[in-house]
């Protein structure tokens, strides 16, 4: 059983900068996959980045460029840099587990944290 906790949402100006913060605990870090998910009322749960165990990245089109995807094991922490933000990029921000490999699709994901809001204003 894993938790996952998110972190590091608020109200920021377009063109400003985030940094989300995921906190894992209750399971072998490093046995999962991570990923971002976001979810804008209205609107499905859409996929923003995910990191390999063995630290690949894979971006959405919509950030590339953008959003930089992180993990550091030895903290049991994955980390989400959004640069250039949007009034677009406004969403729930979650992260997400999957044993063992990540997956672009939310439903294949194992653990899920709360979410953390993101509120980007013009």
């Amino acid at each position: 059983q894993v938790q996952l906790v998110e972190s590091g949402g608020g109200l920021v100006q377009a063109g400003g900068s985030l940094r989300l913060s995921c906190a894992a605990s209750g399971g072998t870090f490093g046995n999962y996959g991570m990923g971002w998910f976001r979810q804008a009322p209205g609107k499905e749960r859409e996929f923003v980045a995910a990191v390999r165990r063995t630290g690949g990245t894979y971006y959405a089109d919509s950030v590339k460029g953008r959003f930089t995807i992180s993990r550091d094991n030895a903290k049991n922490t994955v980390y989400l840099q959004m640069n250039s933000l949007k009034p677009d990029d406004t969403a729930v921000y979650y992260c997400a587990a999957r044993y063992t490999s990540i997956s672009f699709k939310a439903s294949e994901y194992d653990y899920w944290g709360q979410g953390t809001q993101v509120t980007v204003s013009s």
